[in-house]
């Protein structure tokens, strides 16, 4: 029932999800569906964990209601970018 419950609060965008955004890597990750918002801050510090060991920093927490689109978000910087400029006209030797 708990189940039906949360997936019916989900669709109407009423459930509760765990944003954690990071700066490195450059992402935001959400967590969930839950029910409940004291569900949902019980469950973040389990992922929280995890994603210290696989060595993210710079973490922001969120907990809100809110209905994703995607689960993982890469933003990507232009200093992150292996962009080597080239010349316009070509080299000249």
């Amino acid at each position: 029932m708990k189940e039906i419950l949360t997936r019916i609060l989900n669709a109407i965008g009423w459930a509760y999800w765990v944003k954690i955004e990071t700066q490195k890597p450059n992402c935001t990750y959400y967590f969930g569906p839950f029910m409940s918002l004291k569900e949902a801050k019980s469950s973040k510090v389990g992922y929280l964990e995890d994603l210290s060991k696989e060595g993210a920093v710079e973490v922001v927490v969120e907990v809100k209601r809110c209905k994703p689109t995607e689960l993982t978000v890469i933003k990507e910087k232009d200093e992150n970018l292996d962009f080597k400029p080239v010349p316009a006209f070509g080299t000249q030797s």
